[in-house]
């Protein structure tokens, strides 16, 4: 059995620069000491309002990764010509509301075939691989194949936010959409809420490759520094 990477998300590094306006913390710094640490790729979120990741930042830290880039967006004109121009490793194409906290739901990519289409398309040719960030939903994960994106990020909210024999109902969503999303082609990632203390329950999920996780990690950070949370959420991801 592989080992499930893990992608940090840094977002909320930014988060707390952008509460100031400062230059301060510096995000290439700490997607490198997460790198040090052992994160198989950064994960941010070039959001339409621009409410933490920059345009500067996917550009600065295109150029000092060592890892892989994954970049989430939405299907949006102004944030598509950014990920043309950088070339991102990964792309995954989640829903935004402006009033949200933080994405909510996941991508009705089942309703926006023909719009998305063209996105998938437009990245794929450049070589990077296509996410769509959905529900653990069958309709969901066939448009995704159909759209001909190689990776579905399952959306674990609603597990997350779950508890008892609700939370293993979602358990079970998750791992049906796996299997589903493999007899498809598609290769499964999986991130929203986790933390070290509810991911346990998810690390069986077939053709599991990476679960992409943020805001624990800055979180637990702020105790134990970021190399130390991203250790210690490595170790509670290993199988």
């Amino acid at each position: 059995m592989n080992p499930i990477k893990l992608g940090v998300n840094i977002d909320h590094a930014a988060t707390l620069r952008q509460a100031r306006g400062v230059d301060y913390p510096d995000l290439a710094q700490i997607a490198a000491l997460a790198e040090k640490a052992g994160a198989h790729g950064i994960t941010i979120h070039l959001r339409e309002d621009r409410r933490h990741i920059q345009d500067a930042d996917v550009y600065r830290l295109r150029k000092t990764l060592t890892t892989r880039m994954n970049l989430e967006m939405a299907n949006n004109p102004d944030v598509l010509r950014v990920a043309l121009d950088v070339v991102p490793d990964e792309v995954c194409l989640v829903p935004e509301r402006r009033q949200e906290l933080t994405t909510e739901g996941g991508l009705d990519a089942a309703g926006q075939l023909a719009t998305l289409r063209p996105t998938v398309r437009a990245l794929a040719a450049q070589g990077t691989h296509v996410s769509l960030f959905v529900a653990p939903e069958p309709r969901q994960l066939e448009a995704a194949a159909e759209l001909g994106a190689p990776y579905v990020e399952l959306h674990t909210g609603a597990y997350a936010n779950a508890a008892g024999d609700a939370a293993k109902r979602e358990v079970e969503a998750l791992h049906a959409a796996a299997a589903r999303a493999a007899e498809l082609g598609l290769k499964v990632n999986a991130g929203h809420g986790l933390t070290m203390s509810n991911v346990a329950p998810l690390l069986d999920i077939p053709n599991l490759d990476t679960l992409n996780i943020g805001h624990a990690i800055i979180a637990h950070a702020l105790v134990v520094g970021i190399e130390q949370a991203v250790r210690d959420m490595l170790a509670a991801i290993a199988r």
